[in-house]
């Protein structure tokens, strides 16, 4: 773990209302309220940890008190599973939609394009960013890319990868990393004074990149999609889904009795 001092509760530019599920805040938006949001971050250079939580990060909060620290002090959390959202339907606490991470990011990535925000991506395999870098552009031609960086360094390396963020200076920083050394790195790079936007993106620059196929839409509409990557993915995905899934059930359970 890093030994770093955290950087504490971020600046909540927002006024919308959150929800508390399993010990994990969560914020009452929408894909566009969410965009909305995130901009005003950018144009007040607010420094914003950008946070998505599914059935396995709120797991992990509960038996990681370090994560539990860093996801409820993030500036904007979203809902970013279908089982969260059900979850919070069968607790009384509704959120009115998914906020996908893919989605997001694109979301944001068309916004920067249009708005001339700057963005940098960091994570993967080296030729997957750069594949995905190439995409983006092509996609959007006016998108300003000011750096590219795979996710294939030691935690010794953090301090240049700040320099070289720093250097760059971007609008939005997406990282592909896996957690929670994504969170931790974060909550570094935040707390050496970085103001960009940071988003942890999971997979999405394999799925951008072509690397890996994201699910058929009725999947995705069918809230099927954890399924489809698990069908990618046997090996490294069956346990944090079907063992994870099991867990968040037996929990969101043992809340409602308690309400």
């Amino acid at each position: 773990m890093s030994n770093y001092e955290p950087v504490g509760q971020e600046v909540i530019l927002g006024k919308n209302s959150r929800v508390t599920i399993l010990n994990t805040l969560i914020d009452v938006l929408t894909m566009k309220e969410t965009v909305d949001l995130v901009e005003q971050y950018v144009n007040t250079k607010t420094p914003l940890h950008l946070m998505g939580v599914n059935a396995d990060k709120i797991n992990e909060v509960n038996r990681n008190e370090r994560m539990k620290q860093i996801v409820n002090s993030c500036g904007i959390i979203n809902a970013d599973g279908a089982s969260v959202i059900m979850a919070s339907k069968y607790l009384n606490k509704p959120l009115p939609e998914r906020v996908a991470g893919v989605d997001l990011m694109q979301h944001l990535v068309a916004l920067s394009a249009h708005k001339n925000y700057t963005i940098y991506l960091l994570g993967a395999k080296q030729e997957v960013v750069i594949k995905t870098a190439e995409v983006l552009q092509e996609k959007y031609p006016t998108l300003r890319i000011v750096g590219v960086h795979d996710g294939y360094f030691k935690e010794d390396q953090w301090s240049e990868i700040y320099e070289e963020i720093s250097n760059a200076n971007p609008d939005f920083v997406f990282v592909g990393i896996t957690s929670p050394i994504k969170e931790y790195l974060i909550e570094f790079l935040q707390s050496k004074g970085s103001k960009a936007v940071y988003m942890g993106v999971g997979g999405s620059f394999d799925v951008i990149s072509g690397n890996i196929p994201r699910a058929p839409l009725w999947m995705q509409k069918c809230n099927l999609e954890w399924l489809f990557r698990v069908m990618q993915e046997p090996k490294r995905l069956f346990k944090r889904y079907f063992v994870g899934n099991l867990t968040f059930i037996k929990e969101i359970r043992r809340e409602k009795k308690k309400a």
